[in-house]
């Protein structure tokens, strides 16, 4: 598990490719690999990669399977390539974003940065099978990074997470832009809750699901706004 929270930004040193195995070997900043072993977890842009082999201190290889260069960016990656880097949570460790999983569930493209003053916009484009998952004030993993969403376009595609001056220092998102592909994975727990209001809605209405539909449409909602608000409902529950 890790928890969004990047800890720095490593370099991809080189890379190889051996019977539909791609291994990674990433340069890290000093004292970043301390106590790392062989099996360990990191999070590389989002992806939860084992490590194979210290090389020395400071630099480590990762084998990549076939499945794992579909889905997500690293089958993009050049030699020298930034990338955000997460050791995995120990025990205890506190989640100054949110669990995650390492396990990417799509990838996509940045639409659009824009920065006004120390403000800094990124519009992400988002699959239609996956903006029901997204709902403003959720959380969102870009990256590796545990951002919040700010704005999301439903019928368009997309949505806004605005960036601090501290997230841009640590990570790789300052040399993104229009047309750069992002890794995202979405919060489980969100995904849980509205997959399982649709499925209990459908359930019950039956044949009169298609006119439910149609009445939450004439007020600009739809069945899976009902299960983020579930969602949203038990997560100000959790906190108090």
């Amino acid at each position: 598990m890790f928890t969004g929270i990047i800890q720095s930004v490593a370099l991809i040193s080189s890379i190889s490719d051996y019977q539909g195995i791609r291994t990674f070997n990433i340069s890290f900043e000093q004292g970043f690999c301390k106590d790392l072993e062989v099996g360990a977890s990191v999070a590389v842009d989002g992806v939860c990669l084992t490590a194979t082999e210290i090389v020395t201190p400071i630099q480590v290889k990762f084998d990549v399977m076939l499945k794992s260069l579909e889905i997500t960016t690293l089958s993009e990656y050049k030699q020298n390539q930034k990338i955000n880097v997460e050791r995995a949570a120990k025990d205890g460790a506190e989640i100054g974003g949110h669990p995650l999983s390492g396990h990417v569930d799509f990838k996509t493209s940045v639409l659009d940065v824009q920065q006004i003053d120390d403000n800094y916009r990124v519009r992400i484009s988002t699959p239609r099978e996956w903006i029901k998952y997204i709902f403003p004030k959720g959380y969102i993993a870009l990256n590796g990074a545990s951002l919040t969403v700010s704005d999301v376009n439903k019928n368009e595609g997309w949505f806004d997470v605005w960036l601090i001056p501290e997230t841009r220092r640590m990570t790789t998102f300052e040399d993104k832009q229009s047309g750069s592909n992002i890794n995202v994975e979405i919060e489980r727990g969100t995904q849980v809750v509205v997959d399982t209001v649709r499925d209990a809605i459908n359930e019950k209405m039956g044949a009169l699901m298609p006119l439910f539909e149609k009445f939450l449409a004439s007020n600009n909602a739809d069945i899976d706004s009902i299960g983020q608000a579930a969602q949203r409902a038990l997560s100000d529950s959790d906190k108090q």
